[in-house]
């Protein structure tokens, strides 16, 4: 089973993501304690769920609507973690510590602030 959240003001402006493959389990509004300065105050949190996506087509997918540059998604996927950047896709066991670090060093390297850096 795939599990993942998006935040869908990291989204684009004017892209559409036609059939993703998932099940919307939960939505929600949060306002954030660390955000950068580009952005915004308030978010919208997609959780999400599939039985039957790939989850690299979707990984790849997410990529190329995603706005840069401190913005990602996350999936799970059968022991398989994946953190989705704009144009750039990690995807690692969930024991893999050197390649966590991998993406944690990315995501501090385009400006994602260390608290939101949540996806294990």
């Amino acid at each position: 089973m795939l599990e993942g959240a998006l935040i869908i003001e990291s989204l684009r402006v004017g892209v559409v993501l036609d059939d993703p493959g998932f099940v919307v389990r939960r939505l929600s509004r949060t306002v954030p304690t660390h955000v950068t300065p580009e952005q915004p105050d308030v978010w919208t949190l997609l959780e999400f769920r599939s039985d039957s996506a790939d989850p690299d087509r979707l990984a790849e997918s997410l990529s190329r609507v995603l706005d840069g540059p401190a913005w990602y998604a996350s999936l799970h996927s059968d022991g398989q973690v994946y953190v989705v950047f704009p144009s750039r896709v990690f995807c690692y066991a969930l024991d893999d510590d050197a390649r966590h670090e991998e993406a944690l060093a990315y995501a501090r390297s385009v400006g994602v602030p260390n608290e939101q850096c949540d996806w294990r």
